[in-house]
């Protein structure tokens, strides 16, 4: 029953709550899922973006491959590129190669160096020598390139046109592979291909 005062009733007011609590739970309901799908798509943006970046130092490294051989720590001959389908020792890589300094860069940086790459857990890893023929005890420093990484995969282009899953084969020349494939399997099951000529 309204009063005298022209004010609203209590069931008016009510009925009026009600309607705002069932707006207001639906406008939460509806900003909560744009908020989720909102950090859902940086989430992705964030994952790939990681994985061009390290295609895209991969890709650098690479085209800047010298052909250098190098002695290792067990003062045995290693050639340019050695690729191996599993980094078994601590300072072992998967791919190591030696690749020509960083133009526009002084010191040790200008210079030749030794990089490597490696699945170390979930994480893909940078290996860098300081030096190209190495001491019995040198170690590479190790720098994380890309994180949730379920498998890293490599092979090989020979001059005959055949794949190969590890490089060089035994008896063969040591020479540069025509291309190399590397691929990742991403912990959330996407799986990533790049092939990259080599010179």
């Amino acid at each position: 029953m309204r009063s005298n005062g022209g004010g609203f009733t209590l069931i008016e007011l009510l009925v009026a709550l009600a309607i705002f609590v069932v707006m207001a739970a639906t406008a939460y309901r509806g900003l909560s899922a744009m908020l989720d799908a909102r950090q859902r798509v940086e989430q992705e943006n964030h994952k790939w973006r990681s994985v061009a970046l390290f295609y895209a130092r991969l890709e650098n490294d690479l085209e800047a491959v010298l052909d250098r051989p190098v002695r290792g720590t067990a003062d045995l001959a290693l050639p340019t590129l050695v690729g191996n389908a599993l980094a078994i020792g601590e300072d072992d890589a998967q791919l190591a190669f030696t690749r020509s300094g960083y133009a526009g860069q002084a010191g040790s940086l200008s210079a030749a160096q030794r990089v490597g790459y490696r699945l170390h857990g979930e994480t893909l890893e940078l290996l860098t020598w300081t030096a190209l023929d190495q001491a019995p005890r040198s170690r590479p420093e190790i720098n994380p390139a890309l994180n949730d990484v379920k498998q890293f995969a490599l092979r090989y282009l020979d001059r005959s046109g055949n794949w190969q899953m590890q490089w060089p084969l035994p008896g063969q020349n040591p020479g540069l592979p025509t291309a190399l494939e590397a691929s990742i399997t991403l912990r959330s099951g996407e799986t990533v291909q790049r092939i990259f000529a080599l010179p």
